[in-house]
């Protein structure tokens, strides 16, 4: 089976999470990406803790499905294997500070130069463009710089660091991977590649879907915990007994209705339905008491069988245990170089035609290097030359 996406090829010069994230989706669904990779630099996603076998788990898993060729970018040589891999390989991706690939002699307009097919797809903290183009940053940055944080939080305590990357994955993977796609779309029908500018900071932004529209159009200015959906209403987390955590979102009357008769409390279902803050936040204070004479595990029995909109907050290993987890199969097993798997999260994207099977865990930094030069007609002494100038790992 080939996949969806079977058809492209990719080079990834990206390295961290936002890029490796991206060229993982488009693996999983059959494209063949091919990292180039640094031989003297080393990618810090390599030994970030856990390890599993002696490889991090976090490489092995955002690199699963992809082959690794090592070139040194500062070498002509290497140079000259990336424009020739190009007539092939006619998606890039990387997210290098802007300027960095031109300044290697391998940046958007060379290449399209070569190859006018060319996409060309740069993930970057702040854009292409504006005053902040080169200032270094992170997710946490992003996300203070685009708004998120102002308002995602509690009023006496502050913003909140996410345990998950939203800028770097919802502002950059999947923003890269929508960009990249329409893109190929777009080539289609025109014959023509395009460059591609990703900003984590701009697709941050665009996260503030439902506050942000307020803001601009009717002047209310988002506020940790000032609206429905932010700790502003009911709509929010309860401790039980035995300090474990709820989510309720019983925002319709239905729902609303369910959750109060459940919890023996069928008058405090009007309150849910009210628009005044004062008494969205009696019924907050009222459900949390119900909630704390319960333990989570007679919580949990409670709301099982109820459509009330009322679930558990699970640690990974107990979501990864879940019967509707377990039902969609969000854990796949890939194989190691050893013939053993590892367990790892799967593509969450469904096919009717199914995907392919996961071929192999993140490898090491140049592990397909003669292969792919060969595959470009390089002769093993050609190979060794590039191997002894450095040019190649």
């Amino acid at each position: 089976m080939q996949g969806p996406l079977s058809s492209l090829k990719v080079l990834d010069f990206s390295s961290l999470l936002p890029g490796p994230f991206a060229s993982l989706l488009l693996a999983d669904m059959g494209a063949e990406v091919l990292r180039i990779e640094s031989p003297t630099r080393l990618d810090l996603l390599r030994v970030l803790p856990p390890h599993d076998h002696g490889v991090s788990a976090s490489h092995a898993y955002l690199n699963r499905n992809k082959r690794s060729l090592a070139l040194d970018l500062k070498q002509p040589q290497a140079v000259e294997v990336v424009k020739r891999l190009i007539a092939e390989y006619d998606i890039v991706l990387e997210q290098f500070r802007p300027g960095v690939m031109d300044r290697l002699g391998i940046g958007y307009e060379t290449l399209k130069a070569i190859n006018p097919r060319v996409i060309y797809v740069a993930i970057t903290g702040y854009g292409q463009t504006g005053p902040y183009r080169q200032r270094a940053g992170h997710d946490i940055n992003y996300l203070a710089l685009a708004g998120l944080a102002s308002h995602t939080g509690r009023k006496d305590s502050g913003p909140l660091p996410l345990g998950v990357q939203v800028a770097d994955v919802a502002g950059g993977s999947l923003h890269g991977v929508i960009g990249l796609l329409a893109a190929v779309v777009a080539r289609q029908q025109t014959g023509q590649g395009q460059f591609v500018d990703i900003s984590m900071t701009d697709c941050a932004f665009s996260l503030n879907a439902l506050a942000g529209a307020g803001a601009l159009a009717a002047g209310v200015e988002p506020q940790a915990e000032g609206h429905m959906l932010n700790g502003g209403s009911f709509y929010d987390y309860y401790r039980s007994r035995d300090g474990r955590w709820f989510s309720v979102g019983s925002l319709e009357p239905v729902f609303m209705r369910a959750m109060c008769e459940a919890l023996g409390r069928p008058e405090l279902a009007k309150r849910g339905l009210s628009p005044e803050h004062a008494d969205q936040m009696a019924l907050k204070n009222e459900l949390q008491i119900e909630f704390e004479r319960r333990s989570f595990e007679e919580l949990e029995i409670l709301f099982a069988g109820i459509d009330a909109c009322v679930e558990p907050v699970l640690s990974f290993s107990e979501a990864v245990r879940h019967p509707q987890l377990q039902a969609r199969q969000v854990v796949t097993h890939v194989p190691r170089e050893d013939g053993s798997f590892q367990p790892q999260i799967a593509c969450p994207v469904k096919f009717s035609d199914g995907l392919p099977k996961p071929r192999h865990i993140g490898v090491a930094v140049g592990a397909h290097s003669e292969q792919v030069l060969a595959e470009m007609g390089f002769t093993l002494p050609e190979i060794e030359s590039m191997r002894d100038s450095g040019a190649v790992g």
